[in-house]
């Protein structure tokens, strides 16, 4: 048994190994997943070639698949709001890397343009014509109607305007009406919205409509830095709450608030903000950043600004103790275009760690987004190029 001396020692010395261990166990605990959920982080921020060609073909595959369907006819490709939202981001990312990355244009530009086509298609907006009483917004760009939503289908007609030369010119003209009609609605608007839905104005659809009319500008030579400025001053004026910075996520056109201000739609608004108006779109994304919430190396966004209760919604997504999924994949967005390397490393850990990142020969896939996830993430990862300058 050793004499009392070395059983006191060995006493002593028991319980200071355990809590030895303990100290050791957590901190392998804590810093393993943030190590292994951020290896790609750094290789994403600097828009590695390899990281994002695997995301890309990816989209390439699905709208390859959509095509096989629609042309088959056995079975409808993806449709209506959904249908709009993956055709219309997956445009939007593949544009951006082409814009990154020149050698990309080659293969990636015609996607684009395809993508961006079947975005307009008519059974993408079958519910948005259904709350307009049958009214097709593309059938009616003479009316005062706002028709915000066709603001997604004229930003992926502008960036494959923009990278594909061989963009095709009876497509070229509708954008071209398209974007007519939006920059006489704006201009004539006091508060800067359009309505989305009739009486319901989303000021996230509206720095949509913002973006395409930007990047028209862009793509043709057209000068709309009247209407720009009028929206952007509308924005400030109207759509920012002053006591968080955050957008008012659902509004009247008479700019009077139906909902809260809220990270999701700023998150969002920040993105296409960022197409038209860089000094906006940075005090969009500084407001959203104060809502970061981090642990362990591991970031999301809270949806609520101070004062500012609610459930969230389809926009925001499920939310967890006030966290939003959306807005934390959103503010990868502007955390990369705008320089915000450290923010957007945490906020990539916990995308990595929810989003189970998947690779597949040359291809790579987040396993739990589905392709309307894939597509949102090759948007916001690859933001940046399309900045206004």
């Amino acid at each position: 048994m050793g004499s009392p001396a070395v059983r006191r020692l060995y006493e002593f010395r028991r319980p200071v190994a355990i809590v030895i261990g303990i100290v050791v166990a957590l901190m392998i605990a804590s810093l393993l997943p943030r190590w292994w959920c951020g290896r790609d982080a750094d290789e994403w921020y600097r828009g590695n070639p390899a990281l994002v060609r695997g995301l890309a073909e990816e989209l390439v595959a699905f709208e390859a698949d959509d095509d096989h369907r629609r042309a088959t006819s056995s079975e409808k490709g993806l449709a209506e709001m959904w249908g709009l939202l993956a055709h219309q981001m997956t445009a939007l990312g593949l544009a951006q890397a082409c814009m990154e990355h020149p050698e990309f244009r080659e293969r990636y530009a015609p996607i684009v343009t395809r993508a961006a086509a079947k975005s307009l298609l008519p059974e993408m907006r079958t519910e948005f014509t259904s709350a307009w009483h049958g009214k097709d917004g593309m059938a009616e760009l003479d009316s005062p109607d706002g028709h915000a939503y066709l603001s997604y289908p004229a930003l992926a007609l502008g960036m494959a305007r923009l990278v594909d030369p061989a963009f095709p010119r009876d497509l070229a003209v509708r954008h071209d009406a398209l974007i007519a009609s939006f920059e006489r609605r704006l201009l004539a608007s006091p508060t800067g919205l359009l309505d989305t839905f009739p009486g319901e104005a989303y000021p996230t659809d509206v720095a949509a409509v913002a973006a395409a009319i930007a990047v028209h500008g862009r793509a043709t030579g057209a000068d709309h830095r009247a209407v720009l400025a009028h929206w952007a001053q509308r924005v400030r004026a109207v759509q920012i709450d002053r006591g968080t910075g955050l957008v008012v996520q659902r509004m009247g056109v008479d700019g009077k608030a139906h909902d809260a201000p809220r990270a999701s739609g700023t998150g969002l608004a920040a993105y296409f903000a960022g197409f038209a108006d860089r000094a906006l779109a940075e005090e969009l994304a500084t407001a959203l950043f104060r809502q970061e919430r981090s642990v362990l190396g591991f970031s999301a966004i809270h949806e609520y600004g101070d004062g500012h209760h609610g459930a969230g919604d389809m926009d925001s997504g499920p939310l967890i103790l006030g966290i939003s999924i959306s807005a934390s994949g959103f503010a990868l967005a502007p955390a990369r275009a705008f320089g915000h390397r450290d923010m957007f490393t945490r906020l990539f850990r916990t995308t990595d760690l929810f989003g189970l990142p998947l690779r597949s020969g040359p291809r790579l896939r987040f396993a739990t987004g589905g392709v309307i996830g894939n597509a949102l993430l090759l948007a916001f990862l690859t933001s940046g190029p399309e900045l206004a300058r």
